[in-house]
């Protein structure tokens, strides 16, 4: 680090006022910031200073999603060795060969092994995200000849986060092109921005490319008749309509316990697997005070009530026998397991610049989205995940919320200290 800081350094003068690179500051200050503390803080008596900032407050969010990134390697790599040890073939022979070089067999009882295939599926994904991302925001910057945020650096680690491990690497860079660009920077940056970067682009590749980023592919690095039939959302029921945990078109069979879906153990996008991960991440974000627990708790609320809501519509026969999407019998525990509901919940609703600032604004924001979700799967069994689009959707109403919730307050002031 010492000699990483000496070449900074001895590089400083030209990027400075008066310097030769000085209109690329930008893409000095961008390493040299997220490698070290800067070196300019206040120190006067007149300034008011606290222990948080805007990079502590990212990092923090980091340290949160850690767990997150440790399932994403390790299920991506423990789910396509248990199909190669069931006869699946590689998907990528690329991949493959690397792995091979690494000396591991495909034991999906390895620790090491399961966490060094997945790696070759999540480190080019993440490399891509931040090598086009960065230089994103880096070009924004000299553009606009202001310093460069920190506020990428957790759209960076939620990107890779909330892809398939199979996604083309074209498709990271277009995704996440797309989320900088179109979801924060058209608005003015970090700290403007109505919709959640992240999202943003991966709602772009849903839709430009819905045959390999949705449906019914089960995002797996291998290869196998029988196995590309759908993932355990939206495989879920039986032939009658009813909900099962017993999928037995994979080819590792058998049935999918609560617990495992609530460890992480099943195909998905890579981050999203695991909701005891996510709960690590919520405690690391409450206790530090990064997350909202209105908003969190708001979500729970507003998914348990709807969920309860409709499997009742079914269970007290509302629609008597002619109930054709099984969707409505899902219970409201599984919903919170099945895609990306807990690390949507976690970290996404959560994100304090596209969500509600003000406390009751937070409230009914996370109630309306644990509605929204709940809604998606159920009412649309043609696409049973729904938490992208109902935090995109709620992100559009998240000032309207503050705005009602002040003028609100104003009314009471008013009332209360009129002549």
């Amino acid at each position: 680090m010492k000699l990483l800081r000496k070449i900074l350094d001895d590089v400083a003068p030209h990027f400075e006022k008066g310097g030769k690179l000085h209109d690329y500051e930008a893409f000095y200050e961008a390493p040299d910031t997220l490698l070290f503390t800067p070196s300019s803080v206040s120190k006067g008596k007149s300034h008011v200073r606290d222990a948080i900032d805007l990079k502590r407050m990212m990092i923090t969010v980091v340290v949160a999603l850690i767990p997150c990134v440790f399932m994403a390697v390790y299920n991506t790599g423990y789910q396509a060795n248990l199909a190669i040890a069931g006869g699946a073939q590689p998907l990528d022979d690329f991949n493959t060969a690397i792995y091979g070089l690494l000396g591991f067999a495909h034991d999906p009882s390895s620790l090491i092994a399961c966490l060094a295939y997945g790696a070759c599926y999540f480190v080019p994904v993440f490399l891509v995200t931040f090598i086009v991302g960065g230089h994103i925001e880096m070009l924004f910057a000299v553009v606009r000849k202001h310093e460069v945020n920190e506020g990428f650096l957790v759209t960076g680690f939620l990107f890779p986060l909330i892809c398939p491990p199979t996604i083309p690497l074209w498709q990271v860079a277009a995704g996440i092109a797309f989320g900088v660009i179109v979801g924060k920077e058209i608005f003015g940056g970090t700290g403007m921005n109505v919709l959640n970067p992240a999202l943003t682009g991966r709602a772009f590749l849903f839709f430009a490319y819905p045959a390999q980023i949705s449906g019914d592919q089960v995002w797996t690095a291998v290869e196998a008749d029988g196995f590309s039939g759908a993932t355990w959302l939206s495989r879920s029921f039986n032939e009658v309509g009813e909900f099962t945990t017993s999928v037995a078109s994979f080819p590792t069979g058998g049935e999918l316990a609560w617990w495992d879906a609530f460890v992480g153990f099943m195909p998905g996008s890579m981050g999203e697997t695991s909701a005891i991960c996510c709960l690590i991440g919520a405690a690391v974000l409450l206790l530090t005070r990064v997350g909202a627990w209105e908003t969190m708790l708001a979500v729970t609320v507003g998914t348990v009530v709807t969920a309860l809501f409709l499997n009742g519509f079914v269970e007290g026969g509302v629609f008597g026998t002619s109930v054709e999407n099984p969707m409505f019998h899902v219970p409201w525990y599984w919903h919170m397991v099945l895609g990306g509901w807990a690390f949507g919940a976690v970290f996404m609703a959560t994100d304090p610049v596209s969500s509600a600032y003000t406390s009751k604004g937070r409230l009914w924001y996370g109630f309306l989205i644990g509605v929204l979700v709940v809604l998606i799967r159920v009412v649309n069994p043609a696409y049973p995940e729904g938490m992208m689009l109902a935090i995109l959707f709620m992100n559009l109403f998240a000032p309207l919320f503050d705005h009602f919730v002040v003028q609100a307050n104003i009314k009471r002031r008013n009332a209360r200290y009129a002549a």
